[in-house]
């Protein structure tokens, strides 16, 4: 089955791919069917509302299968006020580049001593078809807590720059360094995939 990733995000696509390589399924993100989508108003309270959000969109749009995920950031030791949530990239209304969320994540481990802990939520909306929607945003699609530190590496992947200033609580490596096996990436493709094999019964 041909399923629309509702993204735009080319790191995201790949790494969607790379996650539920395997099953039947082939997975086409914006840019590979030539669509080109206005800003999409994103202004749920959480990542599950998001992802609906934007799955509906892109459904009325192309009406094929397409799902969309979203995810939030949760960080130890700062006040609700401040948490980005659903909000990573945007800070005080300002769409954040690469660099600018390495420099402001990073500086907020710093005022907590140089590190602290934090974790994602994640969450997927699938829409089939009108009558069939599937969405989750349970701890399986969740990231395990991590080190967000201050120092940041010196590599770089584009589209997820919060990798460079994360670290694996348990082998004590920047996700930079990791494969996924070691990573949260694993335990999430787990989840992922889980949630496509019951979706479409695979």
């Amino acid at each position: 089955m041909r399923l629309l990733y509702g993204t735009s995000n080319p790191a995201k696509l790949r790494h969607m791919k790379e996650m539920l390589q395997g099953l039947d399924v082939e997975i086409v993100g914006l840019s590979e069917i030539k669509m080109e989508v206005g800003e999409i108003d994103e202004s749920g309270n959480d990542p599950l509302e998001n992802a609906r959000i934007k799955a509906l969109a892109y459904y009325k749009l192309v009406n094929m299968p397409v799902f969309s995920c979203d995810s939030g950031l949760y960080i130890e030791g700062i006040d609700a006020k401040r948490q980005p949530g659903v909000h990573v990239r945007r800070v005080n209304g300002k769409q954040l580049k690469d660099e600018e969320m390495i420099e402001y994540y990073g500086n907020i481990a710093k005022e907590l001593g140089g590190k602290t802990k934090a974790m994602y939520k994640n969450a997927i909306c699938f829409i089939q078809g009108e009558e069939r929607i599937f969405e989750s945003m349970g701890d399986e699609l969740g990231s395990e807590e991590f080190i967000l530190t201050s120092i940041p590496h010196k590599n770089r992947i584009k589209g997820f720059p919060l990798d460079s200033i994360s670290i694996d609580e348990k082998s004590g490596k920047y996700y930079m360094d990791i494969g996924d096996e070691e990573s949260y990436e694993g335990k999430v493709g787990d989840g992922f995939r889980s949630f496509f094999i019951k979706a479409l019964n695979l």
